[in-house]
């Protein structure tokens, strides 16, 4: 089996609502608690980083899918969305993502194509590997919209 190893580097200066200077071998950011969790809200923030790697891989799941079944798509777009529930202890909780990915096929693609392209976006969503290390403690949840082209 081939592994592979992913690093980065975090130097935080400060409490909690300190900063952090994030640094992997291609991105660089600031990072904080977001200001909607009473937090400084300088750059991005946990909760954005993991919904960005829940849609990231989601996305490419799903156009390498597209693709095995020569499906060729004129765009997709994935909106996506976390919901962190905030108990009065101030515990949080990562409840739910939502995917809003936006398929639009050529011009005169016939229907069982886009049976098809639907079945493969919810496929996706379970064969995506961050999906999977989210499985169980994270509420997985699709909203697709098929188009096609003019």
């Amino acid at each position: 089996m081939e592994k592979h190893s992913f690093q980065l580097s975090l130097d935080w200066k400060g409490p909690r609502t300190g900063v952090g200077q994030l640094e992997t071998k291609t991105l660089k950011t600031q990072v904080s608690v977001p200001s909607e969790l009473k937090g400084p809200g300088i750059g991005t923030n946990p909760e954005e980083m993991l919904l960005a790697a829940a849609a990231t891989c989601y996305t490419a799941t799903l156009a390498a899918m597209l693709g095995f079944n020569k499906i060729e798509q004129v765009a997709l777009t994935v909106k996506s969305e976390a919901i962190v529930a905030v108990a009065q202890s101030g515990a949080l909780t990562y409840e739910k993502i939502i995917h809003r990915p936006h398929i639009v096929l050529a011009a005169g693609t016939i229907e069982r194509t886009l049976s098809l392209v639907e079945r493969i976006a919810k496929k996706a969503e379970t064969a995506c590997m961050i999906s999977k290390a989210l499985a169980g403690n994270v509420e997985l949840e699709l909203d697709i919209k098929i188009t096609l082209a003019e």
